[in-house]
This record gives C-alpha cells, structure tokens and sequence, in this order.
C-alpha cells in the first residue's frame, strides 16, 4: 500500500513535536523540502540556524521520510555531539581565554573527529561510531552511535556554513559578555581563525546547505528557553539553566548567530524564513 507522504510527516511530527500540524501546512512547508533533497544526485546536506529553530526536529523528519518511503539509509551527525570534553575544554581555556571554558563556538569541536566520519561515509567505510554529548554533564558521554550503513549524510548545526566573521563586525562589542570578558579580542579572533580555516574545509565538503532563519535574534532567547522547558518535561528532570542563565550563555553564540541572520540567506542553497511561532513562512 502506498504511503501518504504529508500523513507521514503529520504521525512523525506529532510523536517528535507533540503538536498536530495541518496537512496544508505539511504539503506547503514541510514536504517541498524532502522533494528538493530527494530529487537531487547529492548525498550530504548541512541543516544550519540558530539554537531553537527545529535543526534535529527537521533532520530527523528528513531521515524518516526518506527511510520508510524512499527507502535510503540516512545518516544525520550534529556538530553538538563533536564538542571536546570537560577537560579539554579546560586546557584550553588556561591556555588561549577563559571563555573557551563553554561549549559553543568553534574551537571547541573536535573538528577532526567530524572530518574523518564524513570521510568515512564518502569512501563507505562503516561501520563508523559517531559520539554522544551529554549536555547535563557538560561533557563528552560514554555511549556511542553506531552506524553500519547509509546512503545520504546530514550535519546539522548552529554554525553549520557560515562563513568567518568580517573584521569590522569581529572587533564591535555586541554584548557585555565581550565587553567585560573580551577586552583584547583574544577569544574571538581565535574562533574566528579556527572558523575561517578548519571549520570551512568542513562546510566545503557538503553539497547543499539548508538554513533556516529566525525573524530577529531576539526570538533565539525566547524560543531557546521554550526548548529548554521542553527537554526538561520530555527527559523528567529540572531544567538545566534559567532565563537569566540561558541569557548569558546565548551570548557566546550572539554574534556569529547575528552575522548568519545577516549573510546566510545568501550563502544558503535551500533558505527557509521562520515566522514569530517558529512555524516555516517561506521556502527559498
């Protein structure tokens, strides 16, 4: 029996969102993007966009679909899980700036990591264990992925795609964060080095990129903290950080977040506008 491609996504998306949307919706949104994925000789995909704009939520819909109804093995690696560990992070942190103490900017990937597991699926070598990062611990988890076979590669992740931030941009303080605890420019002209040269041999790797666009910035706080209310009542446990927390945390994202609200949508092969309700409003 044929399966019903926007029904499919309704079921999927009501058991990963808890949220019924509408047939309409799907077939407009939702389904087109699939389309542009399928109807295409590429085989790897960056999802890229803010924190709380649906990145894994899209990624693993796309898996899904493709699976049951195209019967394509997908694999989906997000730069989340490449963060170094406690430790590491630790070290390099006494050794460059304080501030590389906190998981988020490049640098604090284990870029190589990433780069040998996509290289792994471009030659198929499986089957390739992809790391877990336990957000609650703040560190690298115990458990790995494994995956023994797959046709199509998905990365998704904040940053995923964006170019380096332009000098002039670089050197402006945006928040307190840089200006309290970034006086001399130390942490962000070394994020800023390390994305203009390892990460983008990454980026360079992929096909096409996907990225889906906040309305303003000020929706990453708002829609950060509903995430987070989210995966607490999803996991059964308190939420990990407050509003005042998530506020000075999201700060380390600020301006590379800022510069890709501004560049991606010229940068980005499948760009997709995200409305006040983080519901998809244009597909371009």
């Amino acid at each position: 029996m044929k399966i019903d491609i926007n029904i499919f996504i309704q079921q999927q998306l009501l058991i990963t969102t808890n949220k019924k949307f509408s047939i309409a919706y799907i077939s407009r949104s939702i389904t087109p993007i699939i389309d542009k994925i399928i109807n295409t000789n590429d085989n790897k995909f960056l999802i890229s966009g803010s924190q709380g704009v649906g990145k894994s939520t899209l990624a693993i819909i796309i898996k899904l679909v493709i699976e049951k109804i195209y019967k394509k093995k997908v694999m989906i690696l997000s730069i989340d899980d490449y963060y170094l560990s406690k430790n590491k992070r630790n070290e390099i942190s006494k050794k460059i700036h304080p501030l590389l103490k906190t998981r988020g900017v490049p640098g604090t990937h284990d870029i190589n990591k990433l780069r040998r597991h996509i290289n792994n699926f471009n030659k198929q070598k499986f089957p390739i264990s992809t790391p877990k990062f336990d957000k609650l611990k703040d560190d690298c988890s115990k458990t790995l992925n494994k995956v023994t076979s797959a046709q199509i590669l998905i990365l998704e992740g904040w940053c995923c795609g964006t170019s380096a931030v332009e000098d002039k941009y670089l050197y402006k303080n945006i928040n307190k964060l840089e200006l309290n605890l970034d006086k001399n420019f130390v942490w962000r002209k070394y994020y800023n080095s390390i994305l203009k040269n390892q990460y983008q041999s990454v980026f360079k790797m992929f096909d096409i990129t996907i990225y889906l666009k906040p309305p303003s910035f000020a929706y990453v706080l708002k829609w950060r903290v509903l995430q987070e209310k989210n995966n607490a009542i999803k996991n059964n446990q308190k939420e990990l950080m407050n509003k005042k927390e998530l506020s000075f945390f999201i700060q380390h994202y600020e301006k590379i977040t800022k510069w890709m609200i501004k560049t991606m949508p010229a940068k980005a092969d499948l760009l997709i506008n995200l409305d006040r309700n983080q519901k998809i409003k244009k597909i371009t």
